[in-house]
């Protein structure tokens, strides 16, 4: 199940050639390691313990939300059932964990990735919620209230992957707080744009349907942002129906949220690289954190 969710084999465990990701994580953990002096090779258990943390937390999210598709395969939890789904990813974790603890200052990194998980499951219990509230009105989710839920459910991770490369790479507090929250903002940047792709973007691209979020009713910033516009109850209506994903998307675009969503995520890619201007980097780690700060805001959006 493990494999499969890596897109290594297919169900059964014949051999396959799946998509298993963009690697942002494991990258960022190398490259923390690297921004902070060391080998990129120090980064390399932290790029790991992330990369399967980031899986567990699929497996489970996919559950949650009743997605039964995922990089254009079905889900683990679709292939195999929900409890054999459940239990891979707390192996993926308790695995996580057991790497981190395995290596010199393994304490210290435990401990920081601790902190990133409790933020996780914050920012996806906020999601949930979210589900639950009404569109417009007092009790509408608020786009800063989005945010929030953004920066711990994906931003905490990818800021602990950058901030536990350097600890293993034995950075000082500063260099690591700078890391971690420069993370956090690319995470806000990074969920805004999957927003956007999530809408508008070419299936064959995002591997989901087209219009997938409006089909599912998720709450994202560009519907937010076009909630609060004076096209909102139209909007809201519309979505209310699920019916015309179509009309929707067009409607949340001349409503602005498309462009919003974008600015938004271009706003928290600056604050990235104004938390990394603060700290002493390597010149060549922090020209390819950039580089990949702009790869993920140009995602074919």
């Amino acid at each position: 199940m493990a494999a499969y969710s890596f897109g290594w084999c297919e169900v059964g465990g014949a051999p396959a050639d799946a998509s298993g990701g963009k690697g942002v994580r494991q990258a960022l953990a190398v490259l923390g390691a690297e921004a902070a002096g060391a080998p990129g090779r120090a980064g390399v258990a932290a790029a790991v313990a992330v990369e399967l943390v980031h899986t567990f937390s699929l497996l489970h999210d996919d559950i949650m939300d009743g997605d039964g598709d995922r990089r254009g395969r079905p889900t683990a939890w679709k292939a195999y059932g929900t409890g054999p789904a459940v239990l891979a990813g707390d192996a993926l974790f308790a695995l996580a964990v057991e790497t981190l603890a395995a290596e010199p200052g393994g304490a210290r990194a435990v401990r920081t990735l601790s902190v990133a998980l409790g933020d996780l499951v914050r920012g996806q219990a906020d999601d949930l919620l979210f589900a639950d509230r009404p569109w417009t009105g007092p009790e509408r989710v608020r786009p800063d209230e989005y945010r929030a839920m953004a920066e711990h459910k994906t931003g905490a991770l990818l800021g602990c992957a950058a901030a536990l490369g350097a600890v293993l790479g034995g950075a000082g507090p500063e260099t690591v707080a700078a890391l971690d929250r420069a993370g956090r903002h690319l995470g806000v940047a990074f969920q805004i744009v999957d927003d956007v792709l999530g809408i508008w973007g070419d299936p064959r691209v995002t591997g989901k349907p087209v219009h997938g979020d409006l089909r599912e009713r998720k709450k994202t910033f560009p519907v937010l942002v076009a909630l609060g516009s004076p096209m909102g109850v139209r909007i809201a209506d519309v979505l209310e129906s699920g019916e015309a994903p179509e009309t929707a998307a067009t409607l949340i675009e001349e409503a602005g949220g498309r462009s919003a969503a974008l600015t938004e995520a271009r706003r928290h890619i600056t604050a990235v690289e104004t938390a990394l201007a603060g700290v002493p980097l390597t010149a060549g780690a922090a020209g390819e954190l950039l580089s990949l700060l702009g790869y993920l805001v140009r995602r074919d959006v």
